[in-house]
């Protein structure tokens, strides 16, 4: 191999791993000074998400004002248990956990998810995404513990959703492209393990939360 080549891969070697340390540090630092942490940027029924930085930062633990916990400042799960604790009133049996633990890989299709007090349905399901629904994605190199956003508008061709710290220069809103095959539903991201949902059969009965 040239001298040259051998170059050009040491820097983009160097490259990837500074990039991926700005991208996933769990330090305050800033790389999009268009934005300070903890600014509001967008905002789901009067749910307000959050300006975060860099994914690996946080800034102390959310508390309810009954000690329900919430989750660490302002990561995605903060956000998306903030959203159902405010809007839907509905507090997780186990309320730790990071974002890809949300789904459960040995349910099967439309159970429940006891540690969720949720319905979880995987990535090629009978039930289509509604809005409300959490979308858990599967961790990757630069973020090992996943993500979880909210499901905020459907159609038959498409799934939007909302999220709290996709990452400095992300956007707080994404799309993906949704089909039905065989009478089941996939939404078009191999990362997406499945989403969840409030059972309001149970709500009114008084057992999720």
């Amino acid at each position: 191999m040239k001298r040259s080549s051998i170059l050009i891969l040491i820097f983009l070697a160097i490259s990837g791993t500074v990039g991926l340390l700005l991208y996933s540090g769990k330090g305050a630092f800033n790389p999009n000074t268009k934005y300070l942490i903890g600014q509001p940027l967008d905002s789901l029924n009067g749910v307000i998400v959050y300006y975060n930085g860099m994914v690996g930062h946080s800034d102390g633990r959310t508390l309810a004002p009954d000690g329900y916990n919430i989750g660490m400042k302002y990561q995605c799960v903060e956000f998306v248990k903030r959203y159902y604790y405010q809007f839907y009133h509905h507090k997780m049996p186990d309320s730790y956990g990071n974002a890809k633990d949300f789904y459960d890989r040995i349910l099967e299709d439309s159970s429940l998810n006891a540690k969720r007090g949720l319905l979880q349905f995987s990535n090629n399901s009978k039930s289509k995404p509604r809005e409300g629904d959490l979308v858990i994605f599967d961790g990757h190199a630069g973020n090992p513990y996943g993500h979880v956003a909210i499901v905020c508008g459907v159609s038959d061709s498409m799934v939007n959703i909302i999220q709290q710290n996709p990452g400095p220069f992300a956007a707080s809103r994404d799309t993906f492209g949704l089909q039905c095959k065989d009478g089941k539903w996939t939404v078009d991201c191999k990362r997406l393990l499945g989403w969840l949902r409030k059972d309001t059969t149970l709500q009114a009965a008084g057992n999720t939360d």
